[in-house]
């Protein structure tokens, strides 16, 4: 494949440089063997032809050719052709004045040097064809002649915006050059009447004004100069102040952000004096057109005045983007048929609005080239529009011209060459430079002409009918419905510039790209310069790729050193030393061409496609338990491994639809805690202060944010979609209305019910328990009786007994010797079965765990006989004793 495109390579430059000079010269006898160029164009086409198809039956990288290179003959016969192919390609390049040979002899980094050499020879090869071409086609432009290598032209000290045309032998003369520069000058965004929002909030509109509506314009925009003398909104930014006042008012956060003009522009039609054939009318020439300066709001009215009564005009913009961070609208270039305006829009910049009544007028074409800019331009700095916008880019890319600047149109159609160094320049001087004022005055002058010859080339292409020119006033169309947005920064901001470094980062240098991009963004806000002037982007990356661990090594990567970066150096260095305090990984950021966790899904049968759910199995979701999983290795962000090629492809990813778009909040009610009016005023900022974005950008708990306004407004989209989603008829919502009123009323019911049964119950409770006897009681009663009888029995004892002396005993003998009472009658614990309760009913009779007196008794009478009997043995009279109680 190789030796194919270097055959291709070879045969298109033989074939293009032997046809560029038949064409200069005109003489068909160069071309030996060949009848004419037509000829020798289609026979080397052939040759590419069948070069590409021989190279296509080559043996492919792998198997098939180490099995084809293991035979002598194949590879004797590469190697053959081989050479002669670099011999080839050695010959053309040397033709060309570029190295053919490789200096380093080395395998493998000679390789890379030989492959190097023929990339740079491929440049410079293209670019003279692209010459050749060019001249052929009748656009000569003025190119410096390709030196030898080794030849080194002699220098001269000029800026990139006024270097001088001429000859090089003229240049090399002795001459004062005049460096156009704005070091010191004034910056212009100190004398704005409206100070420069560069707050990381979304950009609010500056329209107050509706000229020529068909829609009005809303109440937030009409009483916004209104809102401007707020007391109260004094100490907070533009953006915050609007955002307060929009959730005062309760007004839709959709009008803030949306195209003022949109719905003129969906109802505009292209006029018909577009659709018919034009009669261009030559320009005047640049010295004999008049020109005037406007820097007044007297003359910038009467301008209006005089663009109302034209039916087109062209307009350009020049602009300046280094010493601003969201950038300065510096000119304004107006040109008509018969006179050219330049309006310094530094000075009239809060004035500027005046122009929207002829810019959003549909019976005049505003000619622009390349408006994608412009029209953002015109809203952020004059909240200007465009209606019925015709751009000569559009149109050149409708008529496939082959380059679509306003240089290549002016050429082509008006024979002038554009001198573009002051393309570049610094805008913001003032008093404007000569060179720089006429420079400015070309823009516009030469497109009204450009712009009706390149309308006739469009009919003429289209064989007399207008689709082409259609084509590209509806580009144009779609070009000025662009609202402008602003940059803003989020935690993730620096990710993009990071996946355009060429470079991989470890996690310290990763945490020091991150820091210092957010340093950079909050600096260049704060200061209204570009990030551009505050860290370039390659000094951004060689910082953290460096680390250094000293504020020295900071300066050094820096080459010119950043007037803020030396400002700042010491913070900057202490982001670096808390970058390096971060754990050392390799951390990977996947990005379009890593592979993502989840692996590329190939159908299994080729005649369904990957969202054909008829072959899925019924489960909603994907089993990934059974599929083999990426591993990611320890202490690695991302692993590195991929997925086995030996892996069933899947069929599809299926996942049930769950919309939570529109579910219902909980209305349960909370305890409100009284807030003082700081509080409360703080709390309703911090609410309506929300990102209008943020129903766009996924969000932690993957919920989208609905503003509560637009969602319980009638007159919302919102609130309209969410009906549609939620209910899909009214008579189903009033069925299911009244299902859930009956399964209430049942539930209601029931509950009265089992209320009334569980009173009842306890009232039958209370009933039984009223006859029955405690334990307590009973044992109470049972005690009383037995000691009545045994006082009885006791007295009886004592008359039937002879009189004995009576010993006198001391206390503790007394103690002892008491006569232990006799048997009383047994005692019967209640029986709980035989209430009449439904608790014990069909309850078998337990063992007692209950105090028994009998059981007592009848153990101390034991005891107290046997005690007897032993005193009978040992004693000759009888003593009783007293039984314990």
């Amino acid at each position: 494949m190789a030796a194919c495109g270097r055959i291709e390579m070879d045969t298109e430059e033989n074939s293009g440089s032997q046809s560029v000079g038949a064409a200069g010269s005109g003489d068909a006898a160069m071309f030996s063997g060949f009848k004419d160029m037509d000829a020798f164009v289609k026979h080397g086409l052939g040759a590419v032809v069948a070069v590409t198809k021989a190279a296509a039956g080559l043996p492919q990288a792998g198997d098939e050719y180490d099995f084809y290179r293991s035979f002598p003959a194949f590879q004797s016969f590469c190697e053959a052709q081989g050479d002669r192919l670099l011999q080839c390609m050695s010959l053309l390049m040397r033709y060309h004045g570029c190295r053919a040979h490789s200096r380093d002899r080395n395998s493998l980094t000679g390789l890379e040097e030989s492959f190097d050499l023929v990339v740079d020879s491929n440049d410079v090869i293209l670019e003279r064809a692209g010459i050749l071409l060019d001249e052929a086609s009748g656009v000569s432009r003025t190119q410096q002649p390709i030196m030898p290598v080794g030849f080194q032209p002699p220098k001269t000290v000029v800026s990139s915006w006024n270097r001088r045309g001429g000859d090089l032998a003229q240049r090399n003369t002795l001459e004062t050059i005049r460096l156009l520069q704005a070091k010191n000058i004034q910056r212009p965004q100190l004398k704005f009447k409206e100070k420069v929002d560069n707050s990381n909030t979304p950009f609010v509109l500056k329209i107050f004004i509706k000229p020529n509506a068909i829609k009005p314009l809303s109440s937030y925009f009409t009483n916004k100069r209104l809102r401007k003398e707020r007391p109260e909104d004094l100490d907070i930014p533009a953006a915050l102040a609007d955002f307060v006042h929009q959730q005062r008012t309760q007004e839709h956060m959709d009008d803030m952000f949306a195209h003022p003009y949109q719905y003129e522009l969906d109802h505009l039609l292209m006029p018909e004096s577009l659709m018919s054939k034009p009669e261009p009318q030559m320009y005047r020439p640049i010295d004999e057109t008049p020109c005037k300066f406007i820097d007044s709001l007297e003359e910038l009215v009467m301008l209006n005045e005089k663009l109302a009564k034209t039916t087109e005009f062209a307009v350009d913009l020049e602009h300046h983007s280094y010493r601003s961070f969201l950038g300065i609208t510096c000119l304004m270039q107006i040109s008509t048929r018969d006179e050219d305006f330049i309006i310094d829009t530094l000075e009239l910049r809060s004035e500027m609005y005046i122009l929207n009544e002829t810019f959003t007028d549909p019976a005049i074409t505003k000619v622009f080239h390349g408006a994608d800019s412009d029209i953002e331009w015109l809203q952020k700095d004059f909240g200007l529009y465009v209606v019925n916008l015709f751009d000569t880019h559009q149109a050149a890319r409708t008529l496939n011209l082959g380059r679509h600047s306003l240089d290549h149109l002016l050429r082509l159609y008006c024979s002038v060459d554009m001198d573009k160094r002051y393309q570049l320049a610094d805008w913001r001087i003032r008093p404007l430079p000569q060179e720089m004022f006429e420079y400015a005055r070309a823009d516009t002058h030469y497109l009204l002409y450009t712009y009706d010859r390149i309308r006739l080339d469009l009919l003429e292409a289209a064989n007399g009918q207008p689709t082409l020119i259609q084509v590209a006033w509806q580009k144009s169309k779609t070009i000025s419905l662009k609202v402008y947005m602003k940059p803003i920064y989020t935690e993730h901001s620096y990710l993009e510039l990071y996946r355009k470094q060429k470079t991989t980062f470890n996690t310290q240098q990763l945490t020091a790209f991150r820091l210092l991009y957010g340093w950079r963004d909050k600096l260049a806000r704060e200061q209204d310069e570009s990030t551009g002037y505050v860290l370039p982007n390659h000094m951004l990356t060689k910082i953290s790729e460096n680390l250094p661990k000293e504020p020295q090594g900071i300066i050094a990567c820096c080459n010119p050193v950043p007037p803020l970066v030396r400002q700042q150096v010491n913070e900057l260095h202490l982001l670096i030393q808390q970058a390096r305090d971060m754990p050392l990984l390799k951390a990977e950021i996947v990005a379009e061409k890593k592979k993502g966790l989840t692996p590329s899904k190939q159908p299994r049968v080729p005649l369904f496609g990957p969202h054909d759910i008829s072959h899925v199995p019924e489960s909603p979701l994907f089993d990934f338990s059974s599929s083999p999983a990426v591993e990611a290795k320890h202490g690695v962000l991302f692993s590195e491994e991929e997925p086995a090629e030996e892996m069933e492809p899947w069929t599809c990813l299926v996942a049930s639809a769950k919309i939570t778009l529109f579910a219902e909040e909980d209305t349960k009610q909370k305890k409100v805690v009284p807030l003082t009016v700081a509080q409360q005023k703080a709390c309703s900022i911090m609410e309506s202060f929300e990102n209008p974005f943020r129903m766009y950008l996924p969000s932690k708990d993957n919920n989208i944010h609905i503003s509560k306004t637009a969602k319980y407004d009638p007159s919302s989209k919102v609130y309209e979609i969410s009906n549609r989603w939620k209910l899909q008829s009214i008579e189903q919502q009033k069925k299911e209305a009244e299902a859930q009123q009956e399964a209430r009323a049942r539930a209601r019911e029931a509950a009265k019910r089992a209320s009334e049964e569980k009173k009842k119950a306890q009232q039958s409770y209370q009933e039984s328990l009223k006859d029955v006897q405690t334990v307590r009681q009973q044992a109470r009663e049972a005690a009383r009786l037995e000691a009545t009888k045994r006082e009885g029995d006791s007295s009886h004892l004592e008359q039937s007994a002879p009189k004995a002396k009576k010993k006198q005993l001391n206390p503790t003998e007394k103690a002892s010797k008491k006569a232990p009472p006799e048997a009383s009658v047994p005692f019967k614990p209640f029986d709980y079965s035989e209430a009449p309760l439904k608790v014990f009913s069909g309850a078998k009779p337990k063992e007692s765990v209950q105090f028994d007196p009998n059981k007592k008794v009848q153990e101390t009478k034991q005891k107290g006989i046997q005690t007897q009997l032993a005193q009978k043995i040992n004693r000759s009279s009888f003593q009783y004793l007293h039984g314990r109680r």
